[in-house]
């Protein structure tokens, strides 16, 4: 089995990549590497904080690695939070603090389109590549559901009625921006070993 090292140690998103790749690969966390540096995220973009983590651990390790970076892009805050979305409501990356200002922020508007966006940077065999994925939907007036992490209680998809946080894993991993990021990768990755 290929293995593959994924650029984080946010469990929750090491379960997710575990639960969407683990047939094909065996994912490993920068802890299970041995790496307990804090990559520094000091891109304005979601592709360049991407890139940044996987090449520090591409080049430090010489390992085959991916690295994600996601962002909750709101139509009426301009596509904020973006690539600020874990820090939205200051450097402690708290998820409840970045809810309640989004939640603040869009209080009394009608416009609550927003989109998840995941970019993947891959290096493998030392070249590099990059897959995206987006899910469309829109901010609940309060918190729904305890599952899932990050913005997850706030995010109703398109075509539900629920929030990320109150849909089952394999319902979620099923659609997410993650989750299509993923399968996206794990397509380039077969179309990759075939050759």
């Amino acid at each position: 089995m290929e293995q593959l090292i994924f650029s984080t140690n946010n469990e929750h998103k090491l379960h997710e990549a575990r639960a969407i790749l683990g047939s094909k690969f065996k994912i490993l966390s920068l802890s299970e590497l041995g790496c307990f540096e804090d990559i520094a995220e000091t891109s304005d973009t979601l592709e360049g904080n991407a890139l940044l983590k996987a090449r520090f651990v591409a080049q430090k390790y010489g390992v085959n690695c991916f690295s994600d970076d996601t962002g909750l892009e709101i139509a009426e805050l301009g596509g904020a939070p973006g690539v600020y979305s874990a820090r939205f409501a200051g450097d402690n990356k708290n998820s409840l603090a970045n809810m309640q200002k989004v939640l603040n922020l869009l209080d009394g508007k009608e416009n609550r389109t927003a989109q998840f966006r995941t970019v993947i940077a891959l290096i493998f065999n030392k070249k590099e590549y990059i897959f995206e994925g987006k899910i469309i939907g829109r901010i609940a007036t309060e918190q729904c559901g305890t599952a899932g992490f990050g913005y997850d209680p706030i995010f109703i998809p398109d075509g539900y009625n629920q929030s990320f946080a109150q849909l089952t894993e394999s319902q979620k991993n099923a659609i997410s921006h993650r989750a299509l990021a993923l399968q996206k990768m794990a397509n380039g990755l077969s179309e990759i070993l075939k050759d």
